[in-house]
C-alpha cells in the first residue's frame, strides 16, 4: 500500500512529466499523442516507474525504444522543475500501459 508521501510524489512527478511529453512530443514521437496514465513511486522515493499511453497504438514499441533513449534527458528536465519539491529526483523507467488496448478487446468480443 503506497503511503501519502507516495502518492504526493506521484501525482507531482505525473503532473511534470506530462507537461515535458506536451512540449517534447514531435521529437520523440511526431504525429502521436503521449500521456502519463500512471506512475508508482517505490517506498524510499528513490525510483518510478512511468506507464505511457501513446495513441495512435501503432509502433507503440518504438516510440516506447525511443522515449528510453532520451531518459536521462527527461529526467534532467524533470530535476529542473521539481528540484525545490524533492530532495532527489528518482531514477525513472518507462512502461507501455496497454489497458486501454485491454478494453477494446473486451468491448469489441461483447459486441459480437
Amino acid at each position: 500500500m503506497e503511503s501519502t508521501r507516495q502518492k504526493k510524489v506521484s501525482r507531482l512527478i505525473q503532473k511534470e512529466l506530462a507537461d515535458i511529453f506536451l512540449k517534447k512530443t514531435n521529437e520523440v514521437a511526431p504525429g502521436k499523442l503521449i500521456s502519463i496514465t500512471l506512475v508508482r513511486v517505490s517506498p524510499d522515493l528513490s525510483f518510478a516507474k512511468i506507464f505511457l499511453s501513446i495513441f495512435p497504438s501503432l509502433n507503440q514499441k518504438e516510440v516506447l525504444d525511443s522515449i528510453k533513449d532520451q531518459t536521462t534527458k527527461i529526467r534532467y528536465e524533470l530535476g529542473q522543475k521539481v528540484r525545490s519539491q524533492l530532495r532527489i529526483v528518482p531514477e525513472i523507467a518507462f512502461f507501455i500501459d496497454d489497458s486501454l488496448d485491454y478494453i477494446d478487446k473486451i468491448d469489441k468480443l461483447l459486441k459480437s
